[in-house]
């Protein structure tokens, strides 16, 4: 039963964040109508996040009580933040170069 509740809770997480940052997002690709097709960049960052927060800190909070609850090690971190960030970016870089 607390596996089922914290899938539940991992998809309200991912439903909540995620709709969150691809708004926040969606506000900064609209200044340029060229980003359009590189806006799932931005997604795939958003995502990659959230994984990251989730592993790090909300997994500790919730229901289920594993055994293999351990963070991500820093450098792995730090590489998949640094990865998010460069997804971010991308769109305006992309649109750049291909207009």
């Amino acid at each position: 039963m607390k596996t089922l509740l914290e899938l539940i809770r991992v998809f309200a997480i991912l439903a909540i964040l995620g709709m969150g940052g691809g708004l926040i997002l969606a506000g900064f690709y609209s200044g340029s109508p060229d980003t359009e097709p590189y806006r799932w960049l931005g997604g795939g960052a958003v995502l990659l996040l959230i994984f990251v927060l989730y592993r790090n800190k909300l997994q500790f909070s919730g229901w289920y009580q594993g055994t293999k609850r351990d963070k991500l090690r820093r450098p792995i971190t730090i590489l998949l933040v640094a990865a998010s960030v460069l997804l971010m970016i991308s769109p305006f870089v992309l649109a750049t170069f291909s207009a």
